[in-house]
């Protein structure tokens, strides 16, 4: 019997996980980082020295709001902008050591949050999980 919750749901979750998200990053001693910025250093961690555009793309948030959340993390010293040695018109988002030194606790961060969303999931259901999740997202 379907309950038609399903939005609710995903909201609770959403904020549980902003509120792990936040916990663990105080309890590490960071502060001024939110939840948002997680996704920007995450992708800079992949492939350091991104474009606001492909960060955007990446992180599936529009070109002003990842714009806002590279300027408090470059006022944070965390990230900088550097002109691209290819193209002189293009500026890209790179981290600075200061960024660097906060990869093992993003991780750290990830890790503990992978570990409360899946718990005892098993792969089949995990898998499945993300499928369902990314069905409805591409719905909207």
């Amino acid at each position: 019997m379907n309950k038609y919750n399903a939005a609710a749901l995903i909201s609770r979750i959403n904020d549980q996980a902003q509120k792990l998200i936040t916990t663990e990053l105080e309890q590490q001693g960071i502060e001024g980082i939110v939840p948002s910025h997680g996704g920007v250093l995450m992708f800079l961690y992949r492939q350091d020295g991104l474009s606001v555009t492909e960060l955007a793309e990446a992180i599936g948030r529009t070109q002003p709001t990842v714009t806002v959340l590279v300027n408090k993390l470059e006022k944070l010293g965390y990230v900088k902008r550097v002109k691209s040695r290819s193209d002189q018109r293009v500026t890209l988002i790179a981290l600075t050591s200061k960024g660097r030194e906060l990869e093992p606790v993003f991780r750290s961060v990830s890790d503990r949050l992978n570990e409360t969303l899946y718990g005892n999931l098993s792969k089949d259901e995990g898998l499945e999980l993300e499928r369902l999740l990314d069905k409805i997202t591409h719905r909207f």
